[in-house]
């Protein structure tokens, strides 16, 4: 068992952000001693761990809380993973789409900023434009 302290130490998240968790449903069940002080398991920490590598691939929280949710009806790990492939489908095409926009996007700043220097240029060489 670890104490807050502990697992914010091995999951490199808040204490708040932990507690967080728990409060919005994404951290059920936590265990608390006779003082009310929380105190955190195996399960706990890989299911931090979870939530935080699903933030990181761009899941929103209300995302994670849904496969929670899935899961949590009748612990269906098939049924909470296909979900997590559409989900993950889903972020991976805006990142792509994204992608694009920003190419353009430098495509675009390098055409202007050629202009600009070729402005910067006429007006160096004497002549004003």
């Amino acid at each position: 068992m670890l104490s807050i302290g502990d697992i914010c130490t091995k999951t490199g998240l808040s204490a708040r952000t932990v507690r967080y968790y728990e409060e919005v449903g994404l951290l059920p069940g936590v265990r608390r001693r006779e003082s009310g002080r929380r105190v955190y398991g195996t399960d706990e920490e890989e299911r931090l761990r979870f939530i935080t590598r699903l933030k990181t691939l761009g899941l929103s929280l209300a995302e994670i809380k849904e496969l929670n949710a899935v899961h949590g009806l009748g612990g269906s790990t098939e049924a909470m993973l296909e979900r997590l492939e559409e989900l993950l489908d889903t972020h991976q095409d805006e990142l792509d789409h994204r992608i694009s926009e920003l190419g353009s996007l430098r495509d675009q700043i390098r055409k202007y900023r050629s202009h600009v220097g070729e402005r910067v240029e006429a007006l160096r060489a004497g002549g004003k434009q």
